[in-house]
């Protein structure tokens, strides 16, 4: 369950990867649309017939083109919106599931308030990043000054000899 869980979060940043690649494009041809109009009225102000049938034929194929990227747009946020429905129905699936899972052997009440602290935000010792980088931050220490106490030993001893 915890898989399709990360299947549908996936699914859903991609999905809203893609609106906003679409939304991009939809800019794109909005601003190429506004230029073959703005060309085909200069064009038409000073009477190049030709030039002005060019940027008609260019505002209809970018007015097409817009149609379909706005309706692809309207698209893909109803595919958002079905993904969020149904990643959020996983997701309060998932917690049901573990808040009513029976309790395993050797789970315990300390295992389940270990849980509880770790769902909160809190960590729990011995699992903590932070915690095992500053245990071995302390060891290097140790093995340091262990290698420093060998080393005015070994001098105290060239000195006696």
């Amino acid at each position: 369950m915890r898989e399709a869980v990360v299947d549908a979060k996936v699914a859903v940043a991609e999905t809203q990867e893609a609106i906003a690649r679409t939304e991009r494009e939809v800019g794109l041809e909005r601003q190429r649309l506004a230029d073959a109009e703005r060309r085909g009225r200069l064009a038409g102000e000073i009477q190049d017939q030709e030039t002005v049938a060019v940027a008609e034929r260019f505002a209809a194929k970018h007015r097409e083109r817009l149609g379909v990227l706005e309706r692809k747009l309207v698209a893909q946020r109803e595919e958002l919106a079905l993904a969020q429905r149904e990643l959020d129905e996983m997701q309060t699936q998932l917690k049901s599931a573990e808040r009513d899972r029976p309790a395993m052997q050797g789970d315990s009440s300390t295992e389940q308030a270990w849980r509880d602290v770790q769902s909160a935000g809190g960590a729990r010792p011995g699992l903590d990043l932070q915690d095992e980088l500053l245990k071995s931050d302390m060891d290097r220490a140790a093995r340091e000054a262990a290698a420093a106490r060998q080393l005015e030993e070994l001098k105290k001893k060239m000195r006696k000899d």
